[in-house]
């Protein structure tokens, strides 16, 4: 189905002490990039904010600037073509285009649209997917200042998606979670590709041993090493206790190779 996105990325990101909270990023990517590549599918991408290089997108304004929510959908909304309309927020790194399209089938049922729900069963009305019409009509008279006001009385379908979709980063905390929530999604995946049983991979153990490496050898001795305990394992030569081994050969790199540069 024909839909545009409008993706809010304004706002003075007050916990996290006023900086470009869109623009921050989760595994190199930024949050706004993230957001942006669920809605792929969109036939525009309309970002509320101010222009970036990335993602490749209609950038506008909102009147008044630092207005809040309601005006920033309505700026948005103003350039939206299609019959049906994406809104999120630009800080969701866990939003998947499964998700999106959920969120679109659902949408289709009798009413004005649909709308995630959060674990509490909380609607997150920067997470849905309308009738671009019915949107506009109710933003069209409405002078107060909720996404609630304008979106709750539409009668969306409430769709609780898995994945936390809605996960959204407000603080460092949550930041520091959208990175170990990626960090679970890759794993999950290679393990899929790869035929190994995630239940053996202790992933926390492996993580200490490449930040062992990292400081006290080279980084890119990290990712050799996880590459290198891997080949011994499956190989089985690897002892039980190899991690413990190469954890102290890293602890121990910098004496070591000074004893062997001095050694005649």
């Amino acid at each position: 189905m024909a839909y545009d996105a409008v993706i809010l990325a304004g706002g003075a990101a007050e916990r996290l002490g006023g900086v470009d909270k869109p623009g921050l990023t989760v595994w190199g990517r930024s949050l706004l990039e993230s957001v942006a590549a669920a809605v792929r599918g969109a036939d525009r991408v309309i970002v509320v904010g101010p222009e970036r290089l990335r993602p490749r997108a209609v950038y506008v304004l909102e009147e008044p600037r630092g207005g809040g929510p309601v005006p920033a959908l309505r700026a948005g909304l103003a350039q939206v073509r299609a019959p049906w309309v994406v809104v999120l927020a630009g800080d969701m790194p866990l939003l998947r285009p499964s998700h999106v399209e959920a969120l679109l089938e659902r949408a289709q049922a009798p009413g004005a649209g649909a709308v995630l729900v959060d674990g509490d069963g909380r609607e997150q009305w920067l997470a849905g997917a309308w009738r671009t019409e019915a949107l506009r009509q109710a933003l069209g008279d409405y002078d107060g200042r909720s996404l609630r006001g304008v979106m709750g009385p539409l009668g969306a379908v409430r769709v609780a998606l898995p994945g936390r979709p809605w996960f959204d980063c407000d603080t460092v905390d949550d930041l520091e979670e959208a990175h170990m929530n990626v960090l679970a999604e890759w794993t999950a995946l290679a393990c899929k590709e790869l035929g190994i049983d995630p239940a053996r991979v202790d992933r926390d153990l492996i993580l200490d041993l490449t930040k062992e490496v990292a400081h006290g050898v080279a980084r890119p001795a990290a990712p050799l090493t996880a590459y290198l305990l891997g080949l011994a394992q499956g190989a089985g030569t690897a002892p039980e206790d190899a991690v413990d081994k190469l954890t102290t050969l890293a602890r121990n790199w910098a004496k070591a190779t000074a004893e062997t540069l001095t050694d005649e």
